[in-house]
């Protein structure tokens, strides 16, 4: 798979990695063994990124409960997020977040669509510092948030910053993605699929015959492959559970990539669907 760089400290990063919104929210261990094989399957596929939050109902749970039984547990990128207000419901929220995940230290903790990023960003810088998390970062899900976005990048000191992109919602292009390349700022791509509605738009519709030349062979690694293909994109996470859902979207992190011309074409074609 295909690696980025992590412009604050030179660490690579597989481009796809793996989203939890509602598909690791399980009620309890049954499902288990399921989600297992995605992870693995990301693991076998070069991709090490999972990404979560509180919001996310038992998903930090159930990454935790899964990932430590396994013996490459140490060989995933963990990713979480705070969202709550106030300094110490803040910090109990994080450590409760690692008791969660069953990690002593985090790879990344994220301000979740910016709730009270003021109080909670010191604090996550001095994590930082002391190692209890390795970056530091900001997150949404709007066009709307991404001028507030950039202003955080321009004026504080982080290293992710993550919001919506996809092939039908390309805002991002406009500033955001050039502006974290012009401030040596991660980005994570959430949203990948427009909540799904790319599917819809495509079902029982039949790829270009010029896919194939990027080894595109699946939509979902269509609506992949041009997201990756933005050279600020450092990873993106769509979340599934279900094992082949996952082998494509992983497949999308590797093979050739379009220029700008073919980016191009790629969005008319859809547009003409």
């Amino acid at each position: 798979m295909l690696k980025r760089i992590i412009p604050s400290s030179g660490e690579n990063l597989p481009v796809i990695g793996l989203g939890t919104w509602q598909t690791f929210d399980a009620p309890n261990s049954q499902s288990y063994p399921v989600l297992e094989n995605v992870l693995r399957k990301m693991h076998q596929s070069g991709g090490s990124l999972i990404d979560s939050s509180p919001m996310y109902g038992r998903s930090e749970q159930v990454i935790g409960d899964i990932t430590s039984q396994m013996d490459i547990a140490d060989q995933y990128f963990y990713a979480t997020k705070v969202w709550t207000r106030g300094l110490q419901e803040g910090i109990r929220q994080m450590e409760n977040s690692m008791l969660k995940m069953k990690r002593k230290n985090l790879d990344l903790i994220q301000i979740h669509n910016l709730t009270d990023w003021q109080t909670h960003l010191p604090i996550l810088q001095r994590w930082k510092e002391t190692g209890r998390i390795k970056y530091v970062g900001i997150t949404h899900y709007t066009d709307s948030s991404h001028e507030e976005l950039e202003k955080i990048m321009r004026t504080q000191q982080v290293d992710f910053v993550q919001f919506n992109f996809s092939i039908s919602e390309r805002h991002a292009e406009k500033r955001l993605l050039d502006a974290a390349a012009d401030m040596g700022v991660a980005t994570i791509i959430n949203r990948p699929f427009g909540s799904g509605n790319l599917f819809s738009k495509v079902k029982g519709k039949a790829l270009p015959a010029w896919a194939k030349d990027f080894k595109i062979e699946s939509w979902s690694a269509y609506f992949l492959k041009y997201i990756v293909s933005h050279p600020a994109a450092t990873c993106v996470i769509p979340a599934t559970a279900d094992i082949s859902h996952a082998a494509d979207n992983f497949k999308a992190g590797s093979g050739d990539l379009p220029d700008q011309a073919a980016r191009e074409k790629m969005v008319t074609y859809l547009k003409q669907l």
